[in-house]
């Protein structure tokens, strides 16, 4: 399946668009691609449903918000594609005399722009929504994966009424005024004429059932929130902020249908001398004026504890060295990234007048001529290659 494109780029706006800029893209969008306009065009068909699922996020402050910050992981794409409040691409509401517009041109049009033209069955199973959390984890965690215990709010099936959310021993009833379509049909006034519509059914708010002795535990929803702890694998190569999903662990689904997913949202604690790089480790290691000139055997910091590294003698500063195979694990995937060790060479400081002496011995020793230029890599390395005869 194809990435999903941006939501600013299918309503043609920018991340800075106003609630009304959001709007009028969406409404442009949705008359320009909207199937009942164009009959047997898949294209403009498939282009509508992305112009109502990118309104749907951007039209919510709240979704909005977890898209500007987590992109499509952060909002349930199971949502996205049902229309943006109904009516004539988005021209849902009520017009200056009451009259329902959305209404208006779902009978004009065959049933609504940006709500279909069937509507759901009040009575059908539907997905649990998804919910979301987060886990902090340590820069070695991430590399290597770990499991986590989190505490969510989840919303569960009633116990007591199975999600029936009728009391025990009794069972919802057909509401007598729909016949448990959830909707009926009214007659408006119009300046076009006399027209037909549908609305949601006012003696059961369109549930197409009616609880005449609801459930006391759920008070006749059919589902009940609670915290509850779930056990996560963080897996092995995940970065910072990014998203992972565990499926069928987030709110119960209701008349039967399947539960939402869990997101959990990964921060990674900075690590004091590591730094990631893609699937690579960063570090910095220093050593001394003498170790640079005539080499030495190092202990190096990995993820895997450290190791034997041996200097060679004339290694200058910013040196980088790869430590194969020591880096991150490739997130659902084999193999891991390199460590990367960059050698910084620290100058000597606050020198006694007898450590003076005796690098003005060394220097005259060498035959280096203070006041020379400096900078060409031939004199540059050719104080560091007398050591190595």
């Amino acid at each position: 399946m194809a990435d999903k494109r941006d939501y600013y780029e299918v309503l043609g706006v920018d991340k800075s668009a106003s609630e009304d800029e959001i709007k009028k893209a969406y409404r442009k969008k949705a008359k320009q691609y909207h199937p009942d306009l164009n009959p047997g065009n898949a294209e403009a068909e498939a282009k509508f449903k992305e112009a109502n699922e990118a309104y749907e996020v951007l039209s919510d402050s709240q979704k909005k918000a977890r898209y500007d910050q987590f992109g499509h992981a952060g909002v349930d794409p199971n949502y996205g594609a049902g229309g943006a409040g109904g009516g004539f691409g988005g021209f849902g509401g009520f017009g200056d005399d009451g009259i329902d517009l959305g209404d208006i041109f779902g009978s004009f049009f065959g049933g609504g722009f940006g709500g279909g033209g069937r509507r759901a069955d009040p009575n059908g199973p539907r997905r649990g929504e998804d919910i979301q959390t987060r886990v902090t984890i340590s820069f070695e965690e991430t590399a290597k994966g770990c499991k986590r215990t989190v505490d969510v709010n989840r919303v569960d099936t009633c116990r007591e009424c199975n999600g029936t959310g009728a009391k025990a021993g009794t069972s919802p009833k057909t509401c007598p005024d729909c016949g448990g379509r959830g909707h009926v049909n009214v007659q408006q006034r119009t300046a076009f004429g006399v027209i037909q519509t549908q609305k949601a059914c006012p003696k059961c708010q369109g549930k197409g059932k009616i609880i005449e002795e609801p459930c006391q535990k759920c008070r006749g929803a059919g589902r009940t929130s609670s915290k509850v702890s779930v056990e996560v694998n963080v897996p092995a190569g995940i970065d910072n902020r990014q998203v992972f999903s565990i499926s069928g662990a987030g709110n119960a689904g209701v008349n039967g249908g399947p539960r939402g997913d869990l997101k959990v949202v990964v921060m990674v604690r900075p690590h004091p001398f590591f730094e990631r790089d893609g699937y690579n480790v960063w570090l910095e290691q220093h050593i001394s004026f003498t170790q640079a000139a005539l080499g030495d055997n190092l202990r190096i910091p990995t993820l895997d504890g450290d190791v034997k590294f041996d200097i060679p003698a004339g290694t200058q500063s910013e040196t980088v060295f790869k430590l194969a195979g020591k880096g991150i694990q490739v997130v659902n995937g084999r193999g891991r990234g390199d460590q990367l060790v960059r050698i910084i060479v620290d100058t000597p400081k606050n020198l006694t007048q007898k450590q003076r002496d005796l690098l003005m011995e060394l220097e005259t020793e060498l035959g280096v001529k203070r006041g020379s230029p400096v900078g060409s890599s031939q004199k540059k390395s050719s104080f560091f290659d007398k050591f190595k005869n």
